[in-house]
């Protein structure tokens, strides 16, 4: 199903019809009966590279000239044209020559030669251009609506790999609240397992430093009052007397679900949603924020033995990663809290000998430019608030458009290459990928095929054909393996 935007229609009402649509997606998968396999056909699984991903989402926008890919800089000066400036962070160099980041990001940098930077990543030109739309699909691999609730990248793993710890919820979402914020009921439509059911959904842990309070019965509540709890409301869910507005493929996979839920918090595993475990010292150097303590925390999951743990920065409209206004000041205390946490991650999981083994990706929906929405050619309104050739003020100062022709996702450990660079943006506006650009299909697919999955997995959902990689088309950069 392609979704049609009308170029002049008001961004509520695109927002408002996008909700419906996923509605509707929803109710349909929620009836729907269990999703098959589709085997033979040769799909054969390539050999895993990596046995646990971990996602770092910088949600909102992400500027790659602010961050990854550093442009020609030009330092503030009022009254200076807003065409005159890529960056406003100057280039500094990683630990691999040839290879700079932005000002700020030094620590990322001294651990570049574990990974690698993929600089020409893209994204399709969605008319009005909604953030939750391009997280969407970056996260399911479809454009949406679409006519069935498309499962999250971190279910398809836990549906085709299972867990690597019976006790351990294989796909873990860190860092993102779903209620009282923006564009909520965007970010619900793809924070979930869509068709293969809540068995395989995602434990939302919107406070890092609250983890460990979600694994333990409610405070003060004994033992056989918590058990009873849960008798009754396993019994609300098998007594349920609307069962014909849900598929018995759902209720049992929601008491599946359950089952997992109430086995964690009378195991031992469940010590690793508590931080404060960690020492001291470790806990200070994570602590630049939510984002920061939810990396350790993701660590501490991962060596348990989730297999899939994102971590977010958290999207909140005109707010962190998207900077329509304040943008150089915004990004730059971005640097500070991203910096030190992803760079310890990498080294810590590297000393504990789990990243060889790890898949660790930083990634975000699109990337910035300061006069261009969207890329060449494209209709998109712009949603800019700053408007002008010319900069009188601080605050106007930054990336503040949205920018899809090019963009930067840096990978570590899962088998990827060390110190490498993978395609390039141009040097001067329009930024766009000028070398092996790489879509969300093909970035999808180099994802699935570290985690030994291959793009071309297929389920049949109410009869019909439903691929891992949009239309099981994806094919990984190869090239970014050693």
């Amino acid at each position: 199903m392609k979704y049609e935007i009308d170029p002049e229609m008001p961004e509520s009402l695109v927002r408002r019809d996008f909700i419906k649509k996923l509605s509707a997606a929803s109710t349909a998968a929620w009836m729907a009966g269990a999703p098959q396999l589709v085997a033979g056909k040769g799909l054969e699984h390539p050999e895993a590279k990596a046995d646990a991903c971990i996602v770092l989402w910088l949600a909102g926008g992400m500027a790659a000239p602010e961050t990854f890919d550093p442009k020609r800089y030009a330092p503030f000066k009022k009254g200076m044209e807003v065409k005159s400036v890529l960056s406003t962070f100057p280039s500094k160099p990683t630990v691999v020559d040839g290879i700079n980041f932005c000002e700020g990001l030094q620590k990322i940098g001294s651990v570049m030669d574990r990974g690698t930077i993929i600089r020409s990543a893209v994204q399709p030109d969605l008319g009005s251009i909604l953030h939750s739309r391009h997280q969407y699909h970056w996260h399911t691999g479809y454009v949406p609506p679409q006519t069935v609730a498309c499962p999250h990248l971190g279910s398809w793993m836990t549906r085709v790999l299972g867990p690597q710890n019976d006790v351990m919820p294989p796909f873990i979402n860190i860092g993102q609240r779903l209620e009282g914020v923006g564009e909520k009921e965007e970010l619900k439509a793809f924070t979930t397992a869509g068709f293969f059911g809540s068995a395989y959904g995602p434990m939302n842990l919107p406070f890092p430093e609250e983890a460990a309070k979600s694994v333990r019965p409610p405070e003060g509540m004994t033992a056989n009052r918590f058990a009873n709890r849960d008798k009754l409301f396993r019994g609300l869910v098998e007594n349920n007397p609307h069962r014909e507005y849900a598929s018995d493929h759902q209720q049992e996979s929601l008491l599946r679900s359950m089952d997992n839920a109430y086995r964690l918090l009378s195991s031992e595993e469940r010590e690793a949603f508590d931080i404060t475990k960690e020492p001291e010292e470790v806990q200070k150097t994570y602590d630049t924020g939510r984002f920061g303590r939810g990396c350790l925390l993701a660590r501490r999951l991962v060596e348990n033995g989730a297999r899939y743990v994102e971590v977010t920065t958290e999207y909140v409209p005109f707010f962190q990663w998207d900077t329509h206004n304040d943008g150089h000041t915004t990004v730059d205390r971005l640097h500070d809290e991203i910096d030190t946490p992803i760079a310890q991650l990498v080294l810590d999981l590297e000393e504990r000998g789990l990243l060889d083994r790890t898949l660790v990706v930083v990634a975000s929906e699109f990337s910035r430019d300061a006069l261009m929405e969207g890329k060449p050619g494209s209709n998109a309104n712009d949603q800019s608030r700053t408007r002008g050739d010319t900069m009188e003020e601080l605050k106007a100062y930054g990336l503040h458009r949205h920018f899809t022709g090019g963009t930067s996702v840096l990978m570590f450990g899962g088998g990827v290459k060390k110190g490498s660079v993978y395609g390039k943006t141009a040097d001067e506006r329009p930024l766009i990928a000028v070398e092996n650009p790489v879509s969300v299909t093909d970035m999808h697919a180099t994802i699935m095929t570290a985690m030994g999955v291959s793009p071309k997995t297929e389920y049949l959902v109410e009869g019909r054909p439903f691929y891992v990689t949009e239309d099981g088309k994806g094919k990984a950069v190869e090239e970014v393996f050693s």
